[in-house]
């Protein structure tokens, strides 16, 4: 395996596709608009919702989206995780949605 590229949040590009991989209320809480949802322990049965190409995975602080992001790539996958996660995606200024129009926060 090679070594698993990492991006600050602040960096990642505007047309990246990128993994959520948060739990279902945290996604709720707020996400960045058109990012994939799929929590963590249902990568392994989901792998066919996922997009080719390069995938940028991020979770709440950045620890399940690089154990994901390293068994991903371990499977073929090209991935980089989003270091700091969704707390520096807030952090740095990104934008935030939610789906039912509510404030969105990083829970």
């Amino acid at each position: 395996m090679s070594d698993l590229p990492v991006v600050p949040a602040a960096d990642v590009p505007a047309d990246a596709v990128l993994l959520d991989v948060r739990e279902d209320e945290e996604w709720e809480a707020g996400h960045a608009e058109g990012a994939l949802h799929i929590p963590m322990g249902e990568i392994p049965q989901r792998l066919s919702e996922l997009p080719e190409g390069e995938l940028h995975v991020v979770c709440r602080a950045g620890g399940r989206s690089m154990r994901v992001a390293q068994w991903l790539q371990q499977n073929g996958y090209d991935v980089v995780n989003v270091d700091g996660g969704m707390g520096a995606w807030a952090d740095a200024g990104r934008p935030l949605v939610t789906d039912s129009g509510a404030e969105p926060y990083v829970k």
